[in-house]
C-alpha cells in the first residue's frame, strides 16, 4: 500500500511541476508599494473620526498590493484583532487583580484634630491632637478560593490568547481568500476585455466581407449581438470588480480615498506535501479552538472549587499599630498595637454554593461535548479542503488542455471564415468557447489556491507558518 501511495502522490506532484511550467495567463501584474508607501494605507488613528465632506470619501488612486502586504495591512489594522488584542490585555489586568490577593493589605491612616468647647469667653483653651495608625489584613487560608480564583484567571488569559490566535488565523484566511476573489473579479475584466476586442474583431471582418460582396448582413448582425453580449458581461465584470475592491478594503481597514488592486498574478500557490491522515493529526495539534475549550473547561473547574470554598473554613490576621499625641499637653507621644486571628464557617447558605458549583460541573460537561464537535468538525474540515485541494489540482490540468484547445480552435475558425468555407456563426462559437475556457482555468486555479488556504488554515498553527 505505502508504494502505491508514493506512486500516486508522485504523479499528483508531477502534474503539479508539469502546470507550473508554463507561462500562466493573467493581467499585467503593477509594481508592488515600497514599505513607505504601505505605511500610507494605515487607517486614521482615530476610531471616532469619520468622514463629512463627499471630497473625503472621493478615491483619489488605486494601489497595486501584494498577498503578503495585504496579510501585513490585516495583522496590522484589523478591527477584529484589534478587539481581540484589547480582550487579551483586559484579562491580563484581571489576572494581576486575582494574583494581588497573594499579598497582605496594608492601609495607613493619620487625623489631626482641633477640640475646644465653644466661643464664649468662659471656654477653656483648644486642644489640638494626632492619631496615626497602620493595619495590616490577610487572609490566611480561604478554602481554596484565592487559588481558583488565581488559576480561573491564568486559563481566562490562556482562552483569550488562543482567541488572539484563532482571530488572525482566520483574519488571515479571509484575507488570502479575498484577495484570490480581487484576482479573479481583475481576470474576469481582463477576460471580457479580451472577448470585446475579439468581437470587435470579427464585427470589422464581417462588416469588410459584406462590403467585399463575399459575405451577408445576417453575418453582420451576428458579430453586432455578439459584441453587445460581450460589452454587457464586461459591464458586469467591471462593476463586480469595484465592489470586491471596496469590500477588500473594508476588511484591511484602508483610509477612504484609497482603493487597491491585486498585484500578484494568477498562479498556483503552492503543493500541500503531507497525506491526508497527516494533514488531521496535525490539525488536531495545532488548531487553537481544541485548546480553547480545554481552558474553557479548566475555568469552569476552578469556578467549581470556588463555589465550595464559600462553605469551607476562613482564616485571616489582623494587625495595627497606632500613635497619638495631644499637643502641649506634657505627656509624650503614646502608641499601642493590637494582633488578631479571625475565623469564620459559614454553617448553611440555603445550597447557594453547592448550586453554583453544580452549575460549574454543567458548564464542564458542555465544554467537553463541545470539545468533541469541534474535533470532529476539524476531521471533516480537513477531508472536505484536502478532497478539493486534489479536484481542483485535476481541473487546473484539464483547463489549461481546453484552453489550448479552444485558441486552436478559434485560430481555425478564423482562417475557415477568412477563406471562405466557414460560417460567422462557428467563428463566434470559437470565440465564446475560448472566454470560457479561458475564465475555467483561471477558475480552476483559484478554486485550488482557496482550498489551500483553507487546507493551511485548518492544520496549521499560527506560529508554525
Amino acid at each position: 500500500m505505502n508504494s502505491i501511495f508514493f506512486l500516486v502522490h508522485f504523479s499528483w506532484v508531477a502534474v503539479v511541476i508539469a502546470i507550473l511550467i508554463p507561462t500562466l495567463t493573467s493581467s499585467a501584474s503593477a509594481a508592488t508599494p515600497p514599505e513607505t508607501q504601505l505605511n500610507e494605507l494605515n487607517p486614521h488613528p482615530n476610531p471616532l473620526q469619520f468622514p463629512t465632506q463627499p471630497a473625503d470619501v472621493k478615491i483619489q488612486g488605486t494601489v497595486a498590493i501584494s498577498l503578503s502586504q495585504a496579510v501585513e495591512l490585516a495583522q496590522r489594522n484589523n478591527r477584529q484583532l484589534q478587539v481581540a488584542r484589547l480582550e487579551l490585555e483586559r484579562t491580563r489586568s484581571a489576572l494581576r487583580e486575582a494574583q494581588a490577593a497573594l499579598l497582605p493589605n496594608i492601609d495607613l491612616s493619620s487625623s489631626v484634630t482641633n477640640s475646644g468647647n465653644g466661643f464664649t469667653r468662659s471656654s477653656s483653651p483648644s486642644s489640638t491632637s494626632s492619631n496615626s495608625q497602620a493595619q495590616v489584613n490577610y487572609n490566611l487560608y480561604t478554602s481554596g478560593n484565592r487559588q481558583a480564583s488565581i488559576r480561573a484567571a491564568e486559563e481566562q488569559v490562556r482562552v483569550n490568547e488562543l482567541n488572539l490566535e484563532s482571530s488572525s488565523l482566520e483574519i488571515n484566511l479571509n484575507v488570502t481568500t479575498q484577495y484570490y476573489d480581487l484576482q479573479a473579479a481583475d481576470e474576469l475584466v481582463r477576460i471580457n476585455q479580451s472577448a470585446v476586442g475579439n468581437s470587435q474583431e470579427s464585427l470589422r471582418e464581417a462588416q469588410a466581407r459584406l462590403e467585399a460582396g463575399l459575405g451577408t448582413q445576417f453575418d453582420v448582425l451576428q458579430a453586432q449581438v455578439n459584441l453587445a453580449n460581450a460589452q454587457q458581461e464586461l459591464t458586469n465584470a467591471l462593476s463586480q470588480q469595484r465592489i470586491v475592491r471596496r469590500q477588500f478594503a473594508a476588511l484591511l481597514s484602508l483610509p477612504q480615498s484609497v482603493d487597491i488592486s491585486a498585484a500578484d498574478p494568477v498562479d498556483l500557490a503552492g503543493i500541500w506535501q503531507p497525506t491526508l491522515e497527516e494533514t488531521i493529526i496535525q490539525a488536531f495539534q495545532n488548531r487553537p479552538e481544541l485548546q480553547q475549550f480545554l481552558a474553557q473547561r479548566n475555568i469552569s473547574e476552578q469556578q467549581r472549587r470556588q463555589a465550595l470554598s464559600q462553605i469551607g473554613p476562613q482564616l485571616g490576621l489582623s494587625g495595627s499599630y497606632s500613635l497619638l499625641d495631644r499637643f502641649k499637653d506634657g505627656i509624650s507621644v503614646s502608641d499601642g498595637y493590637s494582633v488578631g486571628l479571625q475565623a469564620s464557617l459559614n454553617l448553611f447558605d440555603g445550597g447557594v454554593a453547592r448550586a453554583r458549583a453544580a452549575q460549574s460541573r454543567a458548564n464542564i460537561a458542555i465544554a467537553e461535548t463541545q470539545f468533541a464537535g469541534q474535533r470532529d468538525q476539524i476531521r471533516f474540515d480537513v477531508e472536505q479542503f484536502y478532497s478539493q485541494l486534489r479536484a481542483s489540482l485535476e481541473n487546473v490540468q484539464t483547463s489549461t488542455l481546453a484552453l489550448e484547445q479552444a485558441r486552436e480552435s478559434r485560430r481555425l475558425a478564423r482562417i475557415r471564415v477568412q477563406a471562405g468555407v466557414g460560417t460567422q456563426t462557428d467563428l463566434i462559437s470559437a470565440e465564446n468557447d475560448l472566454t470560457r475556457a479561458e475564465g475555467n482555468r483561471v477558475t480552476a486555479i483559484l478554486d485550488y489556491n482557496r482550498a489551500l488556504a483553507n487546507l493551511q488554515r485548518s492544520a496549521t498553527s499560527r506560529t508554525t507558518r
